[in-house]
């Protein structure tokens, strides 16, 4: 039973990433990451009383999928989003 209920924590936790931790994913600036939350290029929840940006690791790596694996070319992105 304990195993279980450890497997079950485990399919539940959900990672959570700093902007600066997915600016060094994407290798691009934290202001661009920023930039691309604003835009909805990256999905983002905020928390604490200081209304901090997190994004789910999965959402990242769903991100990194679409756009081929890390060749991000951010003005592309920005500019996709606009149109």
């Amino acid at each position: 039973m304990g195993q279980r209920k450890e497997e079950l924590v485990t399919k539940n936790e959900i990672s959570l990433l700093t902007a600066g931790e997915v600016a060094r994913l994407l290798n691009v600036h934290i202001n661009t990451v920023r930039n691309w939350s604003n835009l909805g290029v990256l999905k983002s929840i905020r928390i604490g009383p200081r209304n901090d940006r997190r994004f789910r690791e999965k959402d990242i790596l769903t991100f990194l999928e679409q756009t081929g694996n890390g060749n991000i070319d951010p003005e592309s992105n920005e500019q996709a989003t606009h149109n």
